[in-house]
């Protein structure tokens, strides 16, 4: 599958939110939830402009990852910009039903030649996440750590491992 990345717009946020509603349950597996308001237009659409404004100030970028059609299949995004240390934090999620895929790896991959105002951009996943580890290794992510504090989340437990690239 062909896709895209596109920087986030106010126009978006109807067509996010019910992107999010629609895999609140798969990425409540892997993450913890956002909570209820989080689902409701009003407060969602608080926080997308919120998202608009700090992208605006450069202090994360927001991207869309789109499919052929221009669906939104999931999205990822580059967070923490600190430019004096030349480094961000990346994080992405696709949806359900395109999981398996490479969509993933393909948007980081992306969103790295996109993406050159950092020299190192970091990231975080948790032990249970396969996909993920492998999107990140993929694309020449390195394990830094993993963390010795264990939390259960859905009957799982889990650590978060840390991970690392040099551009």
């Amino acid at each position: 599958m062909e896709i895209s990345i596109n920087s986030l717009q106010e126009c978006d946020a109807e067509e996010l939110l019910e992107f999010e509603k629609n895999n609140r349950l798969f990425f409540e597996q892997m993450v913890p939830s956002r909570g209820e308001d989080y689902y409701k237009f009003e407060t969602f659409n608080i926080k997308h402009r919120k998202l608009l404004a700090e992208q605006e100030e450069e202090k994360s970028k927001f991207y869309l990852i789109r499919d052929n059609a221009g669906n939104i299949v999931g999205r990822i995004n580059l967070v923490d910009i600190d430019t004096a240390n030349n480094t961000a934090e990346v994080g992405y999620r696709v949806g359900k039903e395109y999981g398996g895929k490479g969509i993933g790896a393909k948007a980081l991959k992306l969103l790295l030649e996109t993406e050159v105002s950092v020299k190192k951009i970091k990231a975080k996943t948790t032990t249970n996440n396969i996909a993920s580890q492998k999107v990140l290794e993929k694309n020449g992510f390195k394990q830094v750590c993993t963390s010795g504090d264990e939390f259960e989340m859905n009957g799982q437990k889990m650590r978060f491992i840390d991970y690392m690239l040099e551009l």
